[in-house]
């Protein structure tokens, strides 16, 4: 798809005045202004109600609401979204916190309300009565990483790619097979921890392998944690020959913590992860790789979508996962196995 760069070729101006003649805003005169938007039609640029007036009301800003954002999946995200949200004129407002009562600010005060025309929510679970309140609020609602029925929505099937990755290292002749999960406890009850862990399981009783509990630690998808978690693992009896990883993050920690230890990956333990993290090619790392920036970028046209066919129905996407096959699994002899 066309882009603010082909356009400005096309028209034969710079890239910030067909940005700013996309927004809307008036220094721009109007026979630049005509070009501009007969470059854009000719190249098919969806053209969004934002473009060259905005209807009374709006405020040409699309909010995003996501916790933890130096953490790669969000950020992945949200540069997705953001790109597409630019190209097509809009400005982007991030709502970032990692505390619940940064949540419930946002969400019981109304903090929204008449600051954005459309709001992108990344991987968090709102309450019912959360989401009563975004509702509330009368503007288009993109989810991500997760479905909801009154909202548009995209997100991979993160059960069927834990089991993929988890059948993939019981085909290597794995049966002591560990888990490195989410923490339980979470506050903000994410349900993309529950899924992969969910997936996992299933994948041991498909091959009836029975789970031991013990082969389980909890990280907070971060390599520090994971590392620590890692080697409380290490230090229990009968260690696995292989473990699963709900993050590729937590995946480099249990490298890490593997090697202070004395054990090679994957000569001594097989590791598989999940995200497709771009360190995971440079480690070597087995893993599912999903289409992170393209669910940002896919929530934000969804968005634009709705602003510009409010009576539109909002749809749900789920997007394929890659099992990429690296170096950190291997095979079992049948006397290792």
């Amino acid at each position: 798809m066309a882009g603010i760069k082909e356009i400005a070729e096309e028209a034969g101006v710079s890239t910030a005045t067909v940005s700013r003649a996309l927004r809307g805003f008036h220094h721009v005169n109007d026979a630049t202004r005509a070009k501009i938007m007969a470059a854009a039609e000719k190249l098919n640029y969806p053209i969004t109600p934002a473009t060259n007036k905005t209807p009374l009301g709006r405020t040409n800003s699309i909010g995003v609401v996501a916790p933890f954002i130096s953490r790669w999946y969000f950020a992945q995200v949200i540069s997705g979204a953001e790109q597409a949200l630019r190209e097509a004129g809009f400005d982007l407002l991030l709502y970032n916190f990692s505390q619940m009562k940064g949540r419930e600010r946002l969400f019981q005060h109304q903090l929204l309300k008449g600051r954005v025309d459309a709001l992108i929510v990344i991987s968090l679970p709102p309450t019912e009565e959360e989401f009563d309140s975004i509702l509330n609020l009368g503007i288009p609602v993109s989810l991500v990483g997760m479905h909801h029925n009154k909202c548009s929505s995209v997100a991979i099937d993160d059960v069927a790619a834990a089991r993929t990755a988890t059948q993939h290292l019981v085909n290597q002749g794995h049966k002591r097979i560990g888990l490195m999960s989410g923490h339980p406890d979470d506050p903000f009850n994410f349900s993309v921890p529950q899924d992969r862990r969910k997936g996992f399981i299933q994948a041991l009783q498909e091959n009836k392998i029975e789970w031991v509990p013990s082969l389980e630690v909890h990280g907070d998808f971060t390599m520090h944690t994971a590392a620590r978690a890692m080697d409380d693992l290490l230090a229990r009896p009968n260690r696995p020959t292989a473990i699963f990883c709900e993050s590729d993050e937590m995946a480099f920690g249990a490298m890490q913590a593997a090697r202070r230890h004395g054990l090679k990956v994957p000569e001594d333990l097989s590791i598989v992860g999940f995200d497709g993290h771009e360190m995971s090619e440079y480690t070597d790392l087995t893993t599912i790789e999903q289409p992170v920036q393209l669910m940002g970028e896919m929530a934000a046209w969804s968005i634009m979508e709705r602003l510009r066919k409010p009576s539109a129905e909002p749809h749900s996407l789920v997007l394929p996962t890659t099992l990429v096959v690296r170096n950190s699994t291997r095979r079992l002899s049948p006397n290792e196995a």
